[in-house]
């Protein structure tokens, strides 16, 4: 089992920036994708960017604002938000799997519980 948490949400003005930390624990040897997803009010998952071994891969909503990254250890992925936007308001979920990454997160064998990005206008 692996657990995954996350920190660094909170209320940020629109154009401001927020970091994201995901702490991965237990059986993470055998992880090799790390990422986060997002979901809004009243629409579904989606993905924000996942790190895997050939690289990151950001959501088009994200590309230029948003930077993940993942420490040498490989027990931690970060998302650094830049540029934030009202429409980036959302619950934010690390996500981790041995093997592969979806675009709506579905498939992927471990979550954490979310952090809550609010951006104020």
């Amino acid at each position: 089992q692996v657990q995954l948490v996350e920190s660094g949400g909170g209320l940020v003005q629109a154009g401001g920036s927020l970091r994201l930390s995901c702490s991965a624990s237990g059986s993470i040897v055998n992880i090799n994708v790390m990422g986060w997803y997002r979901q809004a009010p009243g629409k579904q998952r989606e993905l924000v960017a996942v790190i895997t071994r050939g690289g990151a891969i950001n959501a088009d909503s994200v590309k230029g604002r948003f930077t993940i990254s993942r420490d040498s250890a490989k027990t931690s992925v970060f998302l650094l938000m830049n540029s934030l936007k009202p429409e980036d308001t959302a619950v934010y979920y690390c996500a981790a799997d041995r093997a592969g990454w979806t675009t709506s997160g579905y498939g992927m064998e471990y979550w954490g519980k979310g952090t809550l990005v609010t951006v104020s206008t």
